[in-house]
Order: structure tokens, then sequence, then C-alpha cells
């Protein structure tokens, strides 16, 4: 599905548009749950002539008794089948929804504690909708019309009673609808906020508790908390209130045919009508009159699924992507020019300051100094991760910041590499992922990575040791076909004999390209060209 900007377009418009490829399920859901219809009727007819039947004699009735235990039991089997495919219609959009807002997540870097919410809470609001309210929509349109229709054929004032009877119920529905629709998005945006708000101080947890906020840190969850509690309730005064109403209109409606049926068996009506009922088409009107109303009641019982949807629909929406320029760097290794470059974090003291270097196309250098002295934010400046506060930054003709993004012509590799949940090779790919299985088996066994490339490995990096994590990057390194590699303490914490296998594959990885290496280590440095002290 194309992404789309969240204000674009409206909530019920994008629950239609992301239900569309799976027009099948949904036509499929609604016409089963319309087909209740024919049971209902079927229920109905037999139970009133088996009834009526009955001063013949129990054989008279046993066909009429079986015809209404049939209509149940196909019944349930109509209902069960609609339950199943509609929670396969849900499934289905839910995982497309899910797969794009990852994508987000993991792939566009869309990290934000509202799109984390939305992963969690707005993907569920949206299985009702689809599940259950979706079908019953349909339903809700046609299914009273054909019971209306059924009940003609007996009763035609009877049939004029339910028909008119049912606008009063319409009308109910939409003013609760229209008074719950405020109230829900109010609910999730709430919602949102408390997870936010979790989110962040279960983050800065380590600082709440350095500077003694545990105390304020509560109270402010605990408002958003009341906040949330406010928020739910009217959601389900509403709620409450037009389930009451709904139900008071459906038994008046009932109340009044059963009214009119028994007076014109006994044939004491105050007004004349062109009609005058039996036994078996009374009872069969009356039997029919709730069946009338039960979709409309089912629709408003699923009605708040809606409303949980609409308002969970713009945080679940795919931003559009913003197209970000690529700076105009071309295959061959460029040289990099650092001039007069400061690097300062919110504002504070320069981290760096007043730094110049000249990285030759093709050349291996090695940053070294003591911890805190800049060696990764150099790198993470390169990467778009550090502001540039000062200077300028020159890769072939580009310039930092100016020309373009060059982080996608990078190949980095961290102290720690990002681990996602899948096989070993998946974890490679990430690096290029248009790769064939043949390039990503190349990088590990260059990387040293050997074993079952199909092993799995959990998201905290389970099936992988200390080593074998750091070739994984470096084996996302070989892979990506960039110009430039960055490598920010490649061999830390490795034994003597694990560092000098790990420098072997560092050679072949920065092979043809211009490289920077943050490192402690003086075998590292010693295979650098040139080292720089910081």
């Amino acid at each position: 599905m194309t992404a789309i900007s969240p204000d674009a377009v409206a909530p019920a418009a994008w629950l239609k548009a992301a239900g569309r490829p799976w027009r099948r399920l949904a036509t499929a859901a609604g016409l089963l749950t319309v087909a209740d219809v024919v049971p209902a009727i079927g229920f109905a007819a037999g139970l009133a002539l088996a009834i009526s039947n009955f001063q013949h004699g129990l054989i008279a009735a046993a066909p009429w008794l079986a015809l209404a235990v049939l209509s149940l039991v196909s019944r349930a089997m109509i209902g069960q089948a609609a339950v199943v495919v509609g929670a396969r219609l849900g499934r289905a959009v839910k995982t497309e929804v899910r797969g794009r807002l990852l994508a987000d997540l993991f792939g566009r870097g869309l990290r934000s504690n509202d799109r984390l919410t939305a992963l969690v809470e707005g993907i569920g609001a949206l299985d009702g909708y689809y599940a259950r309210f979706a079908p019953l929509r349909l339903a809700a349109a046609l299914s009273p019309l054909l019971l209306i229709a059924a009940a003609a054929v007996a009763s035609p004032v009877a049939a004029g009673v339910l028909l008119f009877t049912l606008f009063p119920f319409i009308v109910g529905m939409a003013l609760a609808g229209t008074a719950a629709a405020g109230e829900s998005r109010r609910q999730f945006q709430a919602l949102e906020r408390l997870s936010g708000l979790f989110i962040d101080r279960v983050r800065t947890l380590p600082a709440i508790l350095a500077f003694d906020a545990v105390g304020r840190t509560t109270d402010q969850i605990a408002q958003a908390s009341n906040e949330l509690e406010r928020r739910t309730a009217r959601v389900m005064r509403i709620a409450f209130l037009s389930s009451g109403v709904l139900e008071f209109f459906s038994a008046l409606s009932v109340a009044l045919i059963a009214v009119y049926c028994g007076f014109n068996l006994l044939r004491l009506l105050p007004f004349p009508v062109p009609e005058a009922l039996d036994l078996p088409r009374a009872f069969f009107v009356l039997a029919l009159a709730p069946e009338v109303y039960q979709p409309l009641r089912r629709l408003a019982a699923a009605y708040h699924d809606r409303q949980a949807a609409e308002a969970a629909a713009p945080s679940v929406v795919t931003p559009a992507p913003v197209e970000r320029p690529r700076a105009p760097l071309g295959d061959l290794a460029p040289a990099i020019r650092f001039r007069d470059v400061s690097v300062a974090y919110d504002g504070r003291t320069p981290v760096i300051r007043n730094f110049d270097l000249d990285v030759a196309p093709g050349q291996i250098v090695a940053l070294t100094g003591a911890s805190g002295a800049g060696k990764s934010s150099l790198l993470h400046l390169l990467l778009g991760l550090a502001p540039l506060s000062g200077g300028e930054v020159e890769i072939g003709a580009a310039k930092l910041g100016v020309d373009g993004d060059v982080a996608g012509r990078i190949a980095w590799a961290s102290q720690q590499p990002i681990v996602v949940p899948g096989d070993l090779a998946r974890n490679i790919a990430l690096a290029d992922p248009a790769s064939c299985p043949g390039r990503v088996a190349l990088a590990a066994r260059t990387a040293g990575l050997t074993g079952d490339l199909d092993r799995r490995i959990d998201e905290r990096g389970g099936g992988l040791s200390g080593g074998e994590r750091r070739r994984l990057g470096l084996a996302r390194a070989l892979l990506k076909r960039a110009p430039i590699l960055l490598l920010d303490e490649p061999t830390a914490n490795l034994d003597p004999a694990s560092e000098q296998a790990m420098i072997a594959v560092i050679a072949r990885a920065a092979r043809g390209r211009t490289t920077l290496i943050a490192t402690h280590s003086p075998a590292v440095a010693a295979l650098a060209d040139r080292v720089v002290q910081l």
C-alpha cells in the first residue's frame, strides 16, 4: 500500500483503503452475516407451524419442529463461519499494517513513542473493526429489510410497523456514534501520552534515580493514568447510555407487534385493518420481530470497535517517505577532508573542537586517544548521528550537510551491532536486502562466520558469541557496496588470538575503501596507513 500523510485522508477512508486488498474476505464475511437471515426465517416458520399443528398430534408437528431445529443448527454453523472469516480478515489487515509500521521503525528510522504505541495498541484496535464491525455493517443494512419483507408475506400491517420503528432506532445509533467519536479519539490520545511518558521514564531511569526525581516522576505517571481513566469512563458511559436507548426502542417495537398480533387474533382492534391474522401467521411475525432489530443491536455493540479503529487510524498511517537527496558520491573510494570541525551535543561543551584532517582516497586511518576524546563522535558525524557544530566536512566533491546524505554510501560496524530476531543470514542481509544468498554466504565466510546461516538468533543476540557478533558487523560491512568504511572499536575485549583473526578480516573489508577506525588497540593501529591521536 502506498504511504500517505496522516493528515491527507479521513480515518474512515483510510480504514476502507487498508481493507481493500482483502475485499473478497470482507465480502465473504459480510454475506455470511447476511445469510443468517435464512435460518432465522426458517426457525420462525418452523416454530409457528409446529405450534399450530400440535392440535393434530405430534406426528403432524414433527416436520416443522425438525425445520426449526435444522434452522438453529444452520444458524450456528453460519455464525461460526462468519466469525472465522472475519478473524482471518482482521488478521490479514493487521499483519500488513504491522509490517509497514515495523518497516518505518527499523527501515526508515521513524522511531517515536507514538509509533511504538501504534504498533501495539493501534494495531490491536483494528481487529474489532475488520473482524466484527465491517461484516455487521452490511448485515445491518440488508438483514432488517429482508426480514421485514418476509414478515410482510404473513402480515403487511405488522411489516409496516416494523419498518416505521426502524427510524428512531437508526437515529439513536447515529446520535450515540457522533457522541462517542470524539471521546474515543481523546481516549486513544490519552493512552498514547501515557505510553510515551512511561517509555521515556524507563529510558531515563538512571537519571531519575541520580537526581532523586522518583516522586515527581510517579506523580506525572499517576496524572496521565488518571486522565486515561477519566477518558475511558466517558467512553463507557456513552456506550452504556446508547445501549440502553437502543434496547428501549427494540423492546418498544416488539411490544407494539405483540399487542397488534394479540388484539388482531382476538378481533379486538379499535380500528379497522385490511387483514385478519390466524395463529401461525401471528406467531411467525412475533418470532421475527426481535430478529429485525438483532443486526442493528449487534452493530451497536460493535460500534465501539469502529470508534476505536478510527481513533487509532491517524497513528498507524504510514507517513509519506521524505526523499532525502543523496550526495554525489561515486563508487570509488573518496577523499575525506575535515576543516576546523567542531562537534557539540545540545549546545554543551564541544567534544571535538577545531579538528583538521585530510584522508586520501583508499587510505586507512586509525583514530586513537583516551575514552571521550571524540573518536566515535567523528564517525557518527559522517553517519549523520552527531551534529556538525562548526567547520565543514568534504567527502569527495560533496559537502556534508549541504549536498545531501552520505550515510547510504557508508559501510558501518559498531562495537555492538544491532541484531534482529531471525536467522543469521537475515541479520547479515540487513546491510543490503537485495543481495543474493551467495553474496551473503561469501560475506559470512570472509568475516569468519562459520556454521549454519539458518541458525536462529533472538533480539538479544542469543546464539552468537561476542566475537561472532563483531564478525556479524564486519560481514555486513563486507556485503554492503560502499566506498567508505567506518569501524568503531572492532576488536575491543577480544583475546590476542581473536584480535589477530579479526584484523585479517578488517584488512579484507578495507580493501579499496577509504577507512576510518576508532580504536585503542596498537595491533589495529598498526594496520592503518596513518594514525591520528585525538
